[in-house]
């Protein structure tokens, strides 16, 4: 049974009913029956309640962090300075959190102390938005203190209490309440918006990694175009001011018809909800406004934009402190995203090869989605022979693919150890004639054979 309570006054939903997992009931009755209350709490009930699986699911409680340490036979102090123990059954976490009050905040980001209370109220006050201030009981069913389920109803984002309090208290509330609209196809509430506007410089006082990681889930969720609501509300200004200025600058081109901060929102709808991919998409043209040129006709050109798109993604990947194989991969998309353009109509099935073997056999299936959404943002200019090129170098691709062919040295039919045994020194010309030899496969793959090369290696002296 649930401990008595003296406020029973609660908005409880019983017609809302949450199936929780085996676990989370044992968890939950567990602490009930040693005399302490116990719900799952936050963005598990918001997800069960969408019809969404959870992540993850989070229990808040009366009882203290050694309280629900004797309970349990295995345990982890995750942050228990803060409240939380992981229960641990069989091999699942399951962070249990006392109810808490956070203290005055100082920076923006953490509560100079953390009060435990006995009251769930007190508890989903201190929390962000609405929708994630909701509490579940399988015996007394849903806590909703603040209308959460209004919310939902009106697709809304809204601040638990005042906006601007939720945000000073931790400043990264901001971006989060972007990223759920995102996620959710919401808007967010005009109260909230206002407070966003006001207190978006506290965002300077935001990790690097915090604000990697929020913008990383808007770029992958269902409406990665909404960056355009963090541009609207100064977000962006502070964490990707670069951005902001790819929005300022119009494409006067026959090839666009959006700016390019605009032609890259599109672009993001565009590509599979994959975070190099979409992060590619976003960095493809963040130097255009850096080479822009306007000619004597009034028409704009951007010469080496994405060798500049490229300096500039790898400024801002680790400024946001992005992990060295993301940083690479997405350079390379973004240095070589606009490789199709300069192709001849008839192209050699050699050049794929070249092309192959710069960019990277790993990198170039996903280059030829990065193009294909390029071109679909774009003006419809031309666009039926542009997607019949991409289509014609696809099937040369898989043909490359599918014969296995020849595209790096790793795979030459001769080696440095062969060279030396003919009496070629070792140093750089040894590589340059390794190098020649890779360039005539890629002309004729069937050249590609021991016996031949060595034969006719006079041809690459």
């Amino acid at each position: 049974m649930i401990p008595e309570r003296e406020m029973r006054d609660w908005n409880m939903k019983k017609e809302i009913q949450i199936i929780l997992p085996e676990q989370v009931s044992f968890i939950i009755n567990t602490l009930n029956q040693a005399g302490f209350e116990a719900y799952a709490v936050g963005g598990c009930v918001r997800d069960s309640i969408m019809g969404r699986v959870p992540d993850d699911w989070d229990i808040t409680t009366s009882a203290d962090p050694q309280q629900v340490k004797k309970l349990f036979r295995r345990t982890i102090d995750t942050g228990i300075q803060h409240g939380t123990v992981t229960v641990m059954l069989q091999k699942t976490g399951y962070e249990v959190t006392t109810y808490r009050i956070d203290g005055e905040y100082e920076d923006n980001r953490h509560p100079k102390e953390v009060i435990f209370t006995k009251s769930l109220e007190e508890d989903l006050k201190r929390r962000d938005f609405t929708v994630n201030a909701m509490a579940y009981h399988p015996g007394e069913g849903l806590v909703d203190l603040f209308d959460g389920i209004g919310d939902m109803e009106k697709k809304c984002i809204r601040c638990v209490g005042q906006a601007e309090e939720r945000f000073s208290e931790d400043a990264l509330r901001m971006m989060r309440g972007v990223r759920f609209s995102a996620q959710f196809g919401y808007r967010i509430e005009e109260q909230t918006r206002e407070a966003i506007r006001k207190l978006r410089e506290n965002l300077r006082n935001v990790s690097a990694e915090r604000i990697r990681v929020e913008l990383v889930k808007l770029l992958v969720s269902p409406h990665p175009d909404y960056l355009r609501i963090a541009c609207d509300l100064g977000i962006t200004k502070v964490m990707l001011p670069e951005f902001d200025v790819c929005m300022e600058t119009p494409q006067h081109n026959p090839h666009h018809c959006y700016s390019v901060g605009e032609h890259t929102l599109e672009g993001l709808k565009a590509v599979r909800a994959d975070k190099v991919l979409r992060l590619a998409m976003l960095l493809h043209d963040i130097g255009k406004p850096l080479t822009k040129t306007t000619d004597e006709n009034g028409k704009d050109h951007f010469k080496k934009h994405p060798k500049e798109s490229a300096r500039l993604a790898q400024d801002i990947l680790r400024r946001l402190k992005f992990d060295n194989d993301t940083l690479k991969k997405v350079c390379r998309l973004v240095e070589f995203h606009d490789w199709s353009i300069d192709l001849e109509e008839n192209v050699k099935i050699s050049t794929v090869r070249r092309l192959i073997a710069n960019i990277g056999e790993d990198a170039f299936p996903d280059m030829f989605e990065i193009n294909r959404a390029d071109l679909l943002s774009q003006s419809s200019y031309l666009r039926e022979r542009k997607l019949a090129k991409q289509e014609m170098l696809e099937s040369m691709y898989r043909e490359i693919m599918e014969k296995q062919e020849c595209l790096s040295l790793k795979d030459l039919a001769v080696g440095g150890k062969d060279l030396l045994a003919q009496g070629i020194k070792p140093g750089k010309e040894l590589g340059e004639i390794l190098q020649r030899m890779l360039a005539d496969v890629f002309e004729d793959p069937a050249h590609n054979k021991k016996e031949y090369l060595l034969e006719n290696l006079n041809l690459y002296l």
